[in-house]
């Protein structure tokens, strides 16, 4: 008993002393904790004359048994921790993805309703108006539908603030891009430099659309496209 207790004590110590084997390293840990009781105890009747080994048997397996329940434990634990932190990065994932479907959605708007940019700019895009171009127009094809597209910047900050990019881009009914039309009426203007806080800026603007494709517009703008997504507008042209 002393001997077995013995082997089974070290066997249940080295595998206790590996985590992924506690499964199985508690089995021969508590058979050497049965058995070093039992030569205990044959040698307090006198059965037996190896005390020591079934002593040695006994510590090694309650020692092998607590290595076990802590590594069990310390896998649970570490498993939790794994399954936590892979629900929180999936959650994560999803609220960014629901984030983002969200600040996708609240960009598209239609005509008349502002849009905030993230450096203070409000941003209004009015219905398009009819566009007559003169005789010396210049991206008007004969037959085309002009209109003319009025931006309106405001400053709603507390510092004056560059719009970098003062032309929109438009496209038409079939998601064409449309000519921008350039006459010398004067009644054409870009949005530049900057805009002082609670100031605003105007900048019209025309386009050509195709006859077949004039009924319905999209304008894109932003003040900075290298710091802001464009934001968009669309609606009929009448």
């Amino acid at each position: 008993m002393g001997i077995t207790a013995l082997v089974l004590g070290l066997v249940g110590l080295v595998l206790g002393m590996f985590l992924i084997l506690f499964w199985i390293s508690w089995l021969p840990a508590l058979l050497a904790l049965i058995f070093g009781a039992i030569g205990v105890n044959q040698a307090h009747k006198g059965l037996a004359t190896n005390k020591a080994m079934a002593v040695s048997g006994l510590v090694m397996g309650i020692v092998g048994l607590l290595l076990a329940v802590g590594s069990a434990a310390f896998t649970v634990l570490a498993i939790k921790h794994v399954v936590d932190d892979a629900r929180g990065k999936v959650k994560e994932a999803r609220q960014e993805r629901k984030s983002a479907a969200a600040e996708e959605k609240a960009r598209h708007l239609s005509f008349g309703e502002p849009y905030t940019f993230g450096d203070g700019l409000k941003v209004t895009v009015a219905k398009p108006a009819p566009f007559t171009p003169d005789a010396f127009a210049h991206g008007h094809a004969k037959g085309n539908k002009a209109v003319q597209v009025t931006v309106t910047v405001v400053n709603t900050g507390k510092e004056r603030v560059s719009v970098e990019t003062g032309l929109p881009d438009v496209n038409d009914a079939d998601g064409a891009s449309a000519e921008l039309v350039i006459d010398g009426s004067g009644r054409q203007k870009v949005i530049t430099g900057y805009v002082l806080p609670g100031r605003k800026a105007v900048g019209k603007y025309a386009f050509s659309l195709p006859p077949a494709a004039a009924d319905r517009i999209e304008v894109e703008f932003s003040p900075d496209a290298m710091r802001w997504d464009d934001a968009y507008w669309s609606g009929p042209t009448r």
